[in-house]
């Protein structure tokens, strides 16, 4: 069987899973679950990722993944190698510990990453390991609703999409998961495309791009640096200035709509970050570059007008 296509690069969002060989657990005792978050810190040290949102059941872990860099791989080998050669050496044996190759789902941040960080938290409930997620002393659940949260756990960013009021978010972020507890909720990963992306239509469109892009330069991949993504931000830039008769400056530093809708393209098919958009205009935080992205969206979706304005714009961008 072909192993799947990994779609990397800097900013991505990933859900990534891994379960025991033949289903068998691969946590067996409370140090077990230490040590597995012992890598995933090391990880972080090592490859800069940013971990959202965790889970480890006994079979099979959840990780809501941020990488700054595109290494999901690099990282994914080290946390999953270490956490076997740990497993097999603690317990005298020998052998795959995970049945085959991690999973790996590119997220649309904008649309699902509330969404699936809620089903992730609730997976003990639903499996009935406890009434309450809170009671589960291997997610990061706790450190959404308590504010000394783990050092592991990057919720800055999924809190601030509940509320704006980081007293309130905690709060806020307890109601908008327990709420759903004895629900009949669909599991957002029944809505991937292609087995690889979650995500609304452009965004499906854009990560079946890189996608290409990935695959159609796998063969030379070792011997060129990969697309930067900066070459097409300013691209966008240039075209925002040719449409609405402005100079780059009043983009950038000017607040208002022509400045809002190009920090939205820029986030949405740049491949730039929230902390690179936020230095390009004028260091703005990353946290507002996402907060405006959120607000965006909506009037995108909504406004024909703006809708059929923003796809003669990208129409332009080249590749």
């Amino acid at each position: 069987m072909a192993r799947p296509l990994r779609v990397e690069y800097e900013g991505a969002f990933y859900h990534v899973t891994s379960r025991g060989n033949e289903k068998k657990e691969i946590f067996s005792a409370p140090e077990d679950y230490e040590q597995f978050k012992t890598y995933l810190y090391e990880a972080r040290e090592k490859f800069g990722y940013k971990l959202h949102a965790y889970v480890l059941m006994t079979n099979h872990f959840h990780l809501l993944i941020e990488t700054p860099e595109a290494n999901l791989n690099r990282l994914m080998h080290y946390i999953n190698g270490s956490y076997t050669g740990y497993f097999n050496r603690h317990n005298r044996r020998v052998g795959h510990l995970l049945q085959g190759r991690y999973k790996a789902i590119l997220v649309d941040r904008d649309n699902y990453l509330e969404e699936l960080s809620r089903y992730m938290h609730l997976n003990p409930v639903r499996a009935r390991m406890v009434e309450k997620p809170e009671d589960y002393a291997y997610s990061s659940y706790r450190s959404y609703i308590f504010p000394a949260g783990e050092s592991i756990v990057d919720r800055d960013m999924i809190l601030g999409m509940v509320s704006n009021k980081p007293k309130e978010a905690f709060e806020r972020y307890r109601y908008f998961t327990e709420r759903e507890i004895g629900q009949e909720v669909e599991n957002p990963l029944k809505k991937v495309y292609a087995g690889m992306i979650l995500g609304e239509e452009r965004f499906i469109k854009s990560a079946l791009k890189r996608a290409k892009e990935t695959w159609e330069g796998k063969q030379e991949i070792s011997h060129r640096r990969k697309m930067n993504p900066v070459s097409g931000s300013e691209e966008i830039l240039e075209l925002i200035c040719d449409a609405y008769k402005v100079p780059r400056e009043e983009v950038l530093l000017k607040r208002g709509e022509i400045r809002n809708l190009a920090i939205y393209l820029l986030k949405r098919y740049s491949g730039l970050t929230n902390r690179q958009i936020g230095d390009m205009f004028g260091g703005i935080s990353f946290s507002a570059v996402s907060k405006l992205v959120k607000r965006y969206s909506p009037r995108v979706a909504e406004d024909r007008k703006l809708g059929k304005k923003i796809e003669a714009l990208l129409s332009n961008v080249k590749g």
